[in-house]
């Protein structure tokens, strides 16, 4: 009998718990879909450079290493868009102005592309994109974390489930346009399509490394389709920064907008009833002190200067040790996608370079396809399981890579299993450090930066080893960038322990000095 009711209850928990995340992104629904389509034309940019790479080579007539420029202009830039990205997220007018002119720059650059005839003007463009996938990635997760707060997870997950959409159809959109052979037609150029399947492969890794050997023309007759594919990524992008305006005509932000017009926000059902085998039970679904637009208040207040005596040091530390678990996340992602297909055509595994290229593919589809599982559990499980869980898994699996290195099926199998344990540590590790914080807002900003800098810094690093030490340390460096992010996560939750401490002796404290009547009657 206790079984059942037990049962029972449980039952009528969770649907409790569905109905209100369901009530929660009802009455939030145009903000959060408009951040999430924004995080999808950053996982648009993200993908298109590697596989297109050859053919603006050719159309831009430069050599096979001088293109690494490229490559850098638009890294570093995002490294940048992600630092500065929180200065433009102080209200909701400037996180929306500055979210719809980064989405409309990146059709506009799309469009550009093409006609850049020179290999300046394609860096120039290239670390244009990279700032406004920086802002991007900024603004969207942080906030989309002040709108839901504790209940952010589920949609932080949903998030990062746009930016791997992105990320896996733009190759696939590009595909149908990339030169089978070398695009620049010389005298003696390289016409073997298996050489330049090879080269692409290796460059959607973005890193030039064992290529300086291969010289390819740059002056001839430029024979190539891939105009087409960014005039189309143009095309597909413009819906997103339209959807921004909409929002913000809805928020009465633009000028041209009726005064009469509601706020999408002040319009907001601040309780939500759901009805339970006992009755109704009102659900608390508010905007949770969601920013005013006209509000000119600088979200980084939390680390301003006249404050930062007053902070313990936990407070710092939660935000060091957690943007140190983010920056080895994101450099094993970085690492992986850009020499795992360097690690199977080289010996031992000496995979065909056909098959040795779905595996950058094959693993993005993992990440995208472990974050849409993720949604669902997000709520059942708390973020600092998932986390414990998830980094386990890629800690595991790095470690049977490097036991079966010899085993092609296994490489298949685990990059399916890498990407499905490491889909989720970014958008958990972001509720669970704001979580930590009280949702003041400093962290996300800190923790996107952080792991800007470790997929940048930690695939040059694995790069240098590669080119060093050979094929084999590729697996090294992985399993040791999991050991030590592990590591710092253990660090991370003693430090949080501390702070809580902290937080419940300043709070008790308070609250003896508003009631020394009773504290009094205490004694």
């Amino acid at each position: 009998m206790k079984r059942r009711v037990l049962d029972r209850n449980c039952n009528i928990i969770q649907k409790v718990v569905d109905e209100r995340m369901w009530a929660l992104f009802r009455s939030h629904w145009q903000h959060t879909l408009t951040y999430w389509s924004g995080f999808f034309s950053f996982g648009l940019c993200l993908a298109l450079l590697g596989p297109t790479v050859l053919d603006l080579r050719c159309q831009t007539q430069a050599s096979l290493q001088g293109i690494i420029v490229v490559f850098f202009a638009q890294q570093f830039c995002l490294f940048v868009g992600s630092s500065v990205g929180g200065f433009f997220s102080k209200s909701l007018t400037c996180s929306l102005s500055s979210l719809a002119s980064c989405t409309f720059i990146i059709s506009v650059v799309f469009a550009f592309i093409p006609i850049c005839r020179n290999l300046p003007m394609l860096a120039v463009a290239m670390a244009i994109t990279g700032l406004a996938m920086g802002v991007i990635d900024t603004i969207s997760n942080l906030q989309l974390v002040k709108l839901y707060q504790k209940d952010s997870t589920v949609f932080l997950q949903a998030l990062h489930f746009f930016v791997g959409l992105g990320a896996l159809l733009s190759p696939l959109i590009a595909d149908p346009f990339l030169s089978e052979t070398d695009c620049v037609l010389g005298n003696t150029t390289i016409n073997s399509s298996t050489t330049m399947r090879h080269l692409r492969n290796k460059l959607a890794g973005r890193h030039v490394y064992n290529v300086s050997h291969i010289q390819l023309h740059t002056e001839g007759e430029v024979v190539t389709n891939v105009s087409y594919a960014f005039w189309i990524m143009a095309l597909i992008n413009l819906p997103v920064p339209i959807a921004v305006m909409v929002l913000m005509y809805r928020e009465r932000i633009l000028t041209c907008c009726s005064e009469r017009s509601p706020r999408l926000l002040d319009g907001d059902t601040q309780m939500c009833t759901v009805k339970t085998q006992h009755g109704l039970e009102q659900t608390d679904v508010s905007s949770q002190g969601y920013p005013d637009p006209t509000d000119n208040t600088n979200m980084m207040n939390c680390c301003h200067l006249s404050k930062l005596k007053e902070l313990p040091l936990s407070f710092f530390g939660i935000h060091i040790f957690g943007g140190l678990v983010l920056f080895f996340s994101d450099g094993i992602v970085g690492s992986y996608t850009g020499f795992v297909y360097t690690y199977a055509v080289a010996s031992p595994m000496s995979l065909p370079h056909k098959m040795a290229g779905y595996l950058t593919s094959v693993f993005w589809a993992s990440i995208t396809v472990g974050r849409l599982a993720s949604i669902p559990l997000s709520y059942r499980i708390k973020p600092v399981r998932l986390l414990i869980f998830n980094q386990v898994g890629v800690i595991v699996t790095l470690f049977l890579l490097l036991i079966f290195f010899q085993s092609s099926v296994f490489l298949f199998i685990g990059t399916c299993f890498l990407g499905l344990f490491i889909s989720s540590i970014y958008p958990c590790m972001l509720a669970f450090t704001e979580d930590m914080l009280d949702y003041r807002g400093c962290a996300t900003t800190v923790l996107v930066t952080f792991a800007g800098m470790g997929e940048m810094l930690l695939q040059l690093l694995a790069g240098t080893v590669i080119n060093s030490y050979g094929s084999y340390s590729f697996l090294v460096c992985g399993s040791t960038f999991g050991c030590i992010g592990f590591t710092i996560f253990l660090v991370l939750l003693l430090v949080n322990h501390t702070h809580k401490k902290y937080t419940t002796a300043v709070t008790n404290t308070a609250a003896v000095a508003e009631n020394p009547r009773a504290n009094g009657a205490l004694h």
